[in-house]
């Protein structure tokens, strides 16, 4: 039945950032799909440590920007799961700033964690998947990638989403003869701990959802079934996308 292709019966996921907020959604619902997924992020947050208990999921520390932290996290994946299908490029963090006000450490700290930790875990993940002749990766960009957003004003970040999607699509056009498909999701104003400020913020949580035509935020759970969709067979005739998941956000 078609329904089945959106089973991960079999699998073996990699989620970045999956401690919490959309990377937790994503690896809760892997896992309710039958995949087998290893979390990392820097810290084990009690809601990741709650999936832990079950025995389709594992949780490896790691800081994303540090060189060594790819090879690591994969490595701990195959040692502990036995195989390595599916990469989920989530860990990111965000700033914002006047562009001639913003430092180089800010933005290196942009950069290392939104685009070079990235390119560096799927250059690690993509290695096994090349030895099996199949896998799939999905990068987690952003609107911000695509459009400017207001009222904040956030160049770096931007900037780092856009590379993400262009890695994205040169990615998905090298790898798509070796079995490999590569695509991007790219998320509105979704409910997280990157964007509880601005929700926070009675000015920025009116301009955000007056800017957004359904008028609502997005929740994890909404995002994490547009990546079972991409990771899933499902989409085995989808490479080099990005999803935008944004209420309508860019229509305008």
């Amino acid at each position: 039945m078609a329904l089945e292709q959106f089973r991960l019966d079999g699998k073996v996921a990699l989620v970045t950032g999956g401690n919490r907020g959309i990377g937790l959604a994503i690896a809760k619902l892997f896992g309710e799909a039958g995949a087998k997924v290893m979390m990392t992020g820097r810290t084990l947050t009690d809601a990741a440590e709650d999936l832990c208990k079950s025995e389709s999921y594992g949780w490896v520390q790691g800081d994303v920007t540090d060189p060594a932290t790819p090879a690591r996290i994969v490595q701990a994946t195959l040692d502990r799961l036995g195989a390595l299908d599916i990469l989920v490029n989530n860990a990111g963090i965000a700033d914002h700033g006047n562009f001639h006000e913003f430092g180089d450490d800010r933005l290196a700290a942009i950069t290392d964690t939104n685009f070079i930790a990235p390119f560096r875990i799927a250059r690690s993940a993509v290695m096994p998947m090349l030895e099996k002749g199949a896998g799939a990766i999905l990068n987690i960009g952003s609107i911000s990638g695509e459009v400017a957003n207001k009222p904040q004003l956030q160049v770096a970040y931007n900037a780092s989403k856009a590379a993400v999607h262009q890695m994205t699509r040169v990615m998905a056009f090298e790898y798509a003869s070796r079995g490999i498909r590569v695509n991007a999701l790219a998320p509105g104003y979704v409910v997280s701990d990157m964007t509880q400020g601005g929700i926070a913020n009675e000015d920025w949580n009116r301009i955000w959802t007056e800017n957004t035509p359904m008028g609502r935020f997005g929740q994890p759970e909404e995002m994490a079934t547009c990546a079972l969709f991409l990771c899933s067979d499902a989409a085995s005739y989808v490479t080099g996308s990005v999803l935008t998941a944004d209420g309508g956000y860019t229509t305008h």
